[in-house]
């Protein structure tokens, strides 16, 4: 729940995950990403918002991004993951539609993140 929190603590909440988030709207368009200017993995110019989500994949893989958002609208699915070998690191890729408490389809959010490290986790490290 958010009560009276500043656009700018949102930005900076969300700015301080370790992912890049960016937010695609049920028209289809970019709405809003993370970490401006800071962004390690996907850059994303400003110019970005208010365009196409198509516009921002490579014409290869569009056929993928078009099946998956017609699935999150209808229905049909509510999840898609990848992962790709890009500069050394390995890349997680992660969407989700997003829904109102009603199931109404609101749009997608696509979660990417290097999981190079943590592939190398081993045993564990216990807070206590």
């Amino acid at each position: 729940m958010i009560e009276n929190v500043p656009k700018e603590y949102l930005d900076d909440i969300l700015d301080t995950l370790p992912f890049e988030i960016s937010f695609i709207d049920a028209n289809e368009s970019v709405r809003y990403f993370n970490k401006e200017g800071r962004r390690e993995i996907f850059q994303r110019p400003a110019s970005v918002i208010g365009r196409s989500v198509q516009k921002c994949h490579p014409e290869k893989s569009l056929v993928a991004v078009n099946r998956i958002l017609y699935e999150f609208r209808s229905g049909k699915r509510d999840s898609a993951e990848f992962w790709i070998d890009l500069n050394r690191k390995k890349i997680y890729i992660r969407y989700f539609a997003v829904r109102s408490r009603k199931g109404e389809y609101r749009g997608c959010i696509e979660v990417t993140q290097d999981i190079t490290k943590i592939q190398k986790i081993t045993g564990e490290k216990r807070l206590l």
